[in-house]
């Protein structure tokens, strides 16, 4: 692996009304980054929050960019993407602004795309089955998922809308040009795959959240599942 002192990683942080979790997730990066002996940059992407989260993050050892309107989970993270990209970031990594995602996982990551010379590593809750585990309707949903990307791209990934993953500049080259929308993890693994991009899981242990709104609210409803399953298959076939 190479030297982990010279590399330097946007910590890619989509915040939308996350005040009660926004500065432990900033100080929790902070400290793994330390003791990972990685250069851990903390990127908080304000979408237009209705509450103190773009206030605070003002006075927080990060990066704070501030969107003038609410563009979304995908919006946000394509935000930070091409700040990382554009500033010279070897790679970026996204977690979540709500503690779900233990920073000390971070470095898990990072090795495996080192290791395996991959372009994206998923963090997975469902290869040790370790840590929460989410509830029972989501895990069918995200089961169901797993069967129809196998299906479209020969790749079995199990823990499809997983939102922390590590991204080398190749990857985020392709990024900031198109980045899904409304549900962009599972559309993204069709990018991956359609890109010949190199990618795999790592299993890491995840949280409950520490606070704020999934912005995923009705994953258990027939409805959601239909909606993304044709965002998945438009992506299949635009490539």
């Amino acid at each position: 692996m190479t030297d982990k002192s010279t590399i330097k990683v946007a910590v890619i942080i989509p915040a939308y009304n996350e005040e009660a979790s926004i500065a432990t997730v900033v100080g929790a990066i902070h400290a793994a980054g330390k003791n990972a002996g990685v250069n851990y940059v903390p990127v908080v992407v304000n979408d237009c929050s209705k509450d103190r989260t773009g206030k605070i993050i003002d006075t927080l050892d990060c990066i704070a960019l501030h969107l003038p309107i609410n563009l979304g989970i995908g919006g946000a993270v394509q935000t930070g993407i091409k700040y990382a990209f554009e500033n010279g970031f070897e790679y970026a990594v996204q977690v979540d602004g709500d503690g779900q995602h233990p920073a000390e996982q971070i470095i898990h990551l990072l090795e495996a795309c080192e290791h395996n010379k991959w372009d994206v590593a998923i963090g997975s809750r469902f290869i040790t089955n370790e840590g929460f585990q989410s509830t029972f309707m989501r895990r069918v949903g995200i089961s169901y998922f797993e069967w129809l990307l196998l299906l479209l791209t020969g790749k079995r990934v199990k823990d499809s809308t997983s939102g922390m993953r590590m991204m080398n500049r190749r990857t985020l080259s392709l990024l900031t040009t198109y980045y899904p929308d409304e549900y962009p993890e599972p559309e993204a693994i069709i990018l991956y795959a359609k890109n010949n991009l190199s990618f795999g899981e790592v299993p890491v242990h995840m949280n409950e959240r520490l606070g704020g709104v999934s912005s995923i609210r009705s994953f258990g409803s027939v409805y959601y599942m239909f909606k993304v399953t044709l965002a998945i298959i438009f992506s299949y076939i635009r490539g």
